[in-house]
């Protein structure tokens, strides 16, 4: 499939926006996942790109989280094998749909995502009593969110850290830097089976996945600064706006 170049550009561009947003508050693939749908990409290939270049940007970030001492890897183990698990079932789930199933239900979801950051209560910078297991998280939320993600995907930065925050206690840094490596579990693990399948378009996802990179980097170096409470909004907006596009212009 043929992409002209001032749309490759554009699409590069919202990459390294995506990556800066979704390392501070989660939530690039709202802005990746519609760019590459107006850019006539079917569905599913919209998806298996938006996944192979959103996996490199999550690991930019995660590793950036790690090297600086805010992520702990060994407590998680249970949860991202959880959410690996959800992650195979929700990607070749996906895969069975048609794409005109796909078409009309992304907007839908989108609009959903929207609703949810509308009305979600603001993520704390205090830590919380812990209110279950790192079991029972890896049994329920871990693998509800990567069956999720496996499926659709955008969104998942944002409910992870609400999750983690709400459910184990964990301050807003260490949910957010948590977040990365089970959506770098998730989104690499669909991606892996999106490129065996062949529904990766290589040209558009490189140069994404180097702005992805690069504006992780920036946005994970931010977050450990400033926090993320402040993208919401954002989020919000671009979210909705994507949604009625989509909807009501197709």
């Amino acid at each position: 499939m043929e992409i002209a170049l001032n749309t490759q550009f554009i699409l590069v561009g919202v990459a390294f926006f995506a990556g800066l947003i979704s390392s501070i508050a989660g939530s690039g693939g709202i802005l990746t996942l519609p760019a590459l749908l107006w850019a006539g990409l079917p569905p599913l290939n919209a998806l298996a790109t938006n996944k192979v270049q959103s996996s490199l940007g999550t690991l930019s970030s995660a590793w950036n989280f790690f090297c600086k001492g805010h992520l702990d890897i060994k407590p998680l183990y249970s949860a991202v094998a959880m959410a690996v698990l959800g992650s195979v079932a929700g990607t070749f789930l996906v895969q069975s749909l048609d794409g005109a199933t796909l078409t009309k239900l992304i907007p839908f979801l989108l609009l959903a995502i929207a609703l949810y950051f509308l009305f979600s209560p603001k993520v704390s910078e205090a830590d919380h009593p812990q209110k279950i297991s790192q079991r029972w998280f890896a049994c329920t939320a871990a693998l509800g969110m990567g069956f999720y993600g496996g499926f659709f995907g955008p969104g998942m930065g944002s409910i992870m850290p609400f999750l983690f925050v709400w459910l184990l206690g964990h301050n807003l840094v260490k949910a957010t830097a948590e977040t990365k490596l089970m959506i770098l579990a998730v989104n690499g693990t669909s991606a892996l089976i999106f490129v065996f399948s062949g529904y990766v378009l290589w040209q558009l996802a490189i140069g994404m996945s180097v702005a992805q990179v690069i504006g992780a980097r920036l946005g994970s170096n931010l977050v450990m600064k400033r926090g993320a409470g402040f993208v919401q909004p954002i989020i919000t907006v671009i979210t909705l706006l994507m949604a009625l596009k989509l909807l009501f212009f197709p």
